[in-house]
């Protein structure tokens, strides 16, 4: 094949930015601090083309001068973190013309006062293992689109779940069970619709409202298999807040199995587990509404 012949190179989508900023914030506005504990992460979308074909830097927003501006940005406050990346993405994208997209992610990590004689302490904390808070913010100046959600939430039902009538094969050595520990780490991320995020919301409240349901989903609802449980916890978020279009769900099952007790000449009437990490079904779906 002569040179003539050969296809063009080119460059192809790329995006670039700073990654895991650690932010934490204390307000002092009070003798009783507030903390916000974040890890933002920023990816700038545009006209970097020279910087990749030629070594150009004329266009490149470094890296640095990124995580700079979400420490400045922070000194304003944080609020939600839906709210800050989205002060930081309009930044972006307005102070660069070159600039037409910014895609932000953030990590919140939850505390709680200590409580000294009954009462939360002003200014000692410490972390929780509720799970991490989530968000993502995607804006190109015309549109933006806003998720929220958790991660490392794990969650267990000593009872109050079923798993049977799956087809068997000369594969299948599970046994069918009526009774049996449900137990996972749920990570759920759901979308606002676009005219909630224009209007506004009340991004904290919506986030405590949505993980409180889905908790109380999981441990309310009888199950019969863990794909029926994420359905109703998806369905029960969009039955409730009109402002979000879908949910997400990823859940690994966390496979506690009863641990034979007979050659102890002792009996096991579901007590003792053995909690396997791996290998682990993982089940995920996305519950929406028709129309999105």
């Amino acid at each position: 094949m002569t040179s003539s012949n050969r296809s063009r190179i080119v460059l192809g989508p790329n995006q670039y930015g700073k990654a895991e900023c650690r932010l934490v914030r204390i307000d002092r506005a009070t003798d009783r601090h507030e903390i916000t504990d974040l890890n933002v992460t920023t990816q700038l979308r545009g006209d970097f083309t020279a910087c990749h074909t030629e070594g150009d830097n004329g266009h490149v927003v470094a890296t640095d001068t990124q995580k700079n501006t979400v420490y400045a940005f922070a000194r304003d406050g944080v609020g939600a973190p839906e709210a800050f990346l989205l002060r930081l993405a309009r930044h972006f994208t307005t102070a660069h013309e070159w600039v037409t997209a910014a895609d932000l992610a953030a990590e919140q990590y939850a505390w709680e006062r200590i409580a000294v004689d009954g009462a939360g302490h002003d200014h000692a904390f410490r972390r929780t293992g509720r799970g991490t808070r989530t968000a993502r913010v995607e804006h190109d100046g015309e549109s933006t689109v806003v998720t929220a959600g958790l991660t490392d939430c794990t969650v267990l039902k000593s009872t109050g779940s079923e798993f049977h009538g799956f087809p068997r094969d000369r594969y299948t050595t599970l046994e069918d069970t009526t009774d049996r520990i449900l137990a996972t780490d749920l990570t759920a991320t759901w979308r606002y619709a676009a005219s909630a995020v224009e209007r506004g919301l009340d991004y904290d409240a919506t986030y405590a409202g949505v993980s409180d349901l889905l908790l109380a989903t999981f441990a309310g609802r009888h199950s019969l298999a863990l794909q029926q449980t994420i359905f109703e916890m998806g369905r029960a978020v969009l039955e409730r807040y009109a402002e979000i279009d879908e949910i997400s769900l990823s859940c690994p099952n966390k496979h506690h199995f009863l641990v034979d007790l007979e050659p102890f000449g002792l009996d096991n009437p579901g007590e003792i587990f053995f909690a396997a990490d791996r290998p682990y079904g993982l089940i995920q779906a996305t519950v929406l509404r028709e129309e999105a």
